[in-house]
């Protein structure tokens, strides 16, 4: 089934929002991002950044560094969904910031196709493994809100 560019791009922006509405439940003050995985439609794994489960939600040291164990919104997304019935091979990763090259890496292994995402990081060596890879980056930098 063959969905038009305007109707994509009306679908990347909305899932995009919802990624950023996902990002308010991250305890990090420094950044807070949201993700979303979108297969077929349907969301099947979310994510945002935060320290590992069982972890106190305090993502920054006491000088205001983020803590080496927090994981980000894309790799939380991706555990999650390996964690569940659902595969990611084929899905659309939306993610509010442009990911880096660790997530990136897991974003290949995953199987995820697309990768559409708000923010464009300042070291964009993510993004450029991504589409070495063959992965499709879509970057929409204003939501139209």
């Amino acid at each position: 089934m063959d969905i038009s560019n305007e109707k994509q791009d009306l679908l990347d922006r909305r899932y995009l929002r919802m990624a950023r509405i996902w990002a308010e439940n991250s305890y990090c003050r420094r950044r807070k991002v949201g993700a979303i995985i979108v297969r077929d439609k349907m969301i099947i794994s979310d994510g945002y950044n935060g320290t590992p489960a069982g972890f106190e939600n305090v993502c920054e040291d006491e000088n205001g560094l983020t803590k080496p164990y927090v994981l980000h919104a894309e790799a939380n997304a991706i555990t999650k969904v390996a964690r569940s019935n659902n595969s990611s091979d084929g899905a659309t990763l939306y993610v509010t910031a442009s990911p880096c090259v660790e997530c990136s890496k897991l974003i290949i292994q995953a199987g995820i196709r697309r990768v559409v995402f708000n923010e464009l990081y300042r070291i964009t060596d993510g993004v450029d493994l991504l589409q070495r890879a063959g992965i499709e980056c879509v970057h929409i930098p204003d939501l139209g809100e």
